[in-house]
């Protein structure tokens, strides 16, 4: 059986998450992990005492001993450390968002694809029970046809220093949106404002445009006084309600919905209202993370494509480089080359 050894790279908030994932996953052995912090790599010392760690990220980049790395550093770093660890013959998996901009994404996409090496990203709650149990839900049109994506990550904090709060807080609720509805997106509106006085929006509401009646919207805030983690999926027959804070029931199913009809005489819109029974289906407790080290893993091996693969990572990149543009046009329309 193939085994593939793994370097990690970053040992901060989200580090340990995936290097004890990576831990305990099939087929695998975490070899190597870098953090430039002498503090971290004590931690890592006493969690995973096996592992060797290392200061310097070229040492796992140009180890022949290592055949995967994982970058889970700042978003400015995944180009240059994903375009080294390719050329060095790697597979690679990147923290969310992918990179900073298209042009860097589509260079790492046909990097992999010369030197025939998995690319994928880490885009977490697509591995969640709710979200599986969500596509399974669309899917056989239990909703029947999704009109409206209506999202709101909101809390207090993390305040970023190089990305604004879309760039920090969209990639999750983006994924989701082009995982669970196949239309293609045609443009973004995007407002947003700073109140650090630094350029960086700490507050933002963006909307992707369809070319259909479907539409989605996205709120992101680091300045909310409470934790919000909801996003409400509607469709002409039902309506999802995803709560990711809630500890057991995270999706219900709603039988609420409208009809109408326009009565030509007296130019109005009738609308008849139907409330009926909540549905809240049973999930799978797997960790996601768990999820997405298993399936980075046997993609290696088995030469297929993951679920988090590396386009869908580029259409997050895609709608966040937009949203970018539009915020700093004052709201303008961009459409999604």
């Amino acid at each position: 059986m193939t085994n593939i050894n793994i370097g990690v790279i970053g040992y901060g908030y989200w580090g340990p998450n995936i290097v004890r994932n990576f831990f305990t996953a099939a087929n695998c052995s975490v070899k190597m992990v870098a953090d430039g912090r002498t503090d971290r790599l004590a931690q890592l010392a006493k969690a995973f005492p096996s592992v060797k760690g290392v200061s310097d990220a070229e040492e796992i980049i140009k180890s022949k001993e290592i055949d995967a790395v994982v970058i889970a550093t700042p978003v400015f770093t995944h180009y240059p450390l994903a375009k080294k660890a390719l050329e060095n013959g790697k597979h690679v998996l990147i923290e969310k968002p992918m990179t900073s901009s298209v042009a860097e994404a589509e260079e790492l996409i046909n990097l992999a694809s010369q030197k025939n090496l998995l690319l994928m990203v880490d885009h977490t709650f697509l591995y969640t029970g709710a979200i599986q149990k969500m596509k399974e839900i669309i899917d056989n049109q239990v909703i029947g046809t999704p009109r409206y994506f209506d999202s709101a990550r909101i809390n207090l904090g993390l305040f970023q220093p190089d990305v604004n709060v879309l760039w920090d807080l969209a990639p999750h609720d983006i994924s989701i949106l082009i995982y669970l509805i196949k239309k293609a997106p045609f443009s973004i509106n995007a407002t947003g404002v700073s109140h650090t006085r630094n350029n960086i929006e700490n507050i933002a509401y963006m909307t992707v445009n369809y070319d259909s009646e479907f539409i989605a919207h996205f709120n992101c805030s680091w300045t909310s006084p409470v934790k919000v983690r909801q996003t409400l999926i509607g469709g002409d027959k039902k309506m999802i309600v995803y709560n990711d804070l809630e500890p057991s029931e995270k999706v219900k199913i709603y039988d609420t919905g409208f009809n109408h009809k326009t009565d030509e005489d007296r130019k109005m819109v009738m609308v008849d209202y139907r409330t009926g029974d909540i549905y809240i289906p049973k999930l799978s407790l797997q960790e996601a993370l768990s999820g997405v080290a298993n399936d980075f893993i046997q993609s290696i091996i088995s030469q297929m494509e993951p679920l988090a693969n590396a386009y869908l990572g580029m259409k997050v990149v895609q709608i966040l480089e937009a949203s970018q543009e539009s915020i700093k046009n004052n709201g303008k329309e961009v459409k999604i080359r």
